[in-house]
């Protein structure tokens, strides 16, 4: 397993719709790696294309922060079903480092996908885990924290993000 670097917004593969995982493509050492660097950052998620990889895949653990770890490898992730209920909530991203944003997100979703061993699995989540798994979906189609906001608070959170000038693409 090694550390994976994390691709800083404004890179344009944060802004890209990532492919399907193919049904032979090997992803094993990907995931070691991502749930490695995920620990490491620390974050609770992760997704393929925060680490230059735009493939269908992410991996999280809301839990970990406070007690044992407890990963979740969804592949192929489908959204099936989103709660009309929604609630706003701060919300950090790796990939946008020093800036959390308020984001209003549906409090409960259904999800189906294919986990570490390609197992078929499918399960309603609420809370944390509803919001984090939406957050990471939308890394997958190409949406960061940044594309909920209103034009007012878009304009103030890109005024706080100062990264580095090598990472503007």
């Amino acid at each position: 397993m090694s550390l994976l670097p994390i691709v800083l917004w404004p890179d344009r593969r944060l802004s890209t719709i990532c492919r399907p995982v193919d049904a032979d493509e090997d992803v094993t050492t990907l995931i070691a790696d991502m749930l490695e660097t995920m620990y490491d950052a620390p974050g609770r998620g992760l997704a393929a294309p925060q680490v230059g990889v735009l493939k269908r895949l992410f991996v999280m653990d809301v839990d970990w922060k406070d007690g044992a770890r407890n990963p979740v490898v969804m592949m192929n992730p489908q959204i099936l079903w989103r709660a009309e209920e929604t609630a706003v909530g701060e919300e950090g991203c790796l990939s946008i480092p020093g800036v959390s944003t308020e984001v209003s997100r549906p409090t409960r979703v259904h999800v189906r996908w294919l986990d570490a061993e390609r197992q078929p699995c499918e399960q309603e989540f609420d809370g944390f885990a509803a919001r984090c798994i939406q957050h990471e979906y939308d890394h997958l189609d190409g949406r960061v924290t940044f594309d909920h906001l209103s034009p007012q608070a878009r304009a103030a959170a890109d005024a706080q993000y100062q990264p580095d000038e090598d990472t503007r693409s």
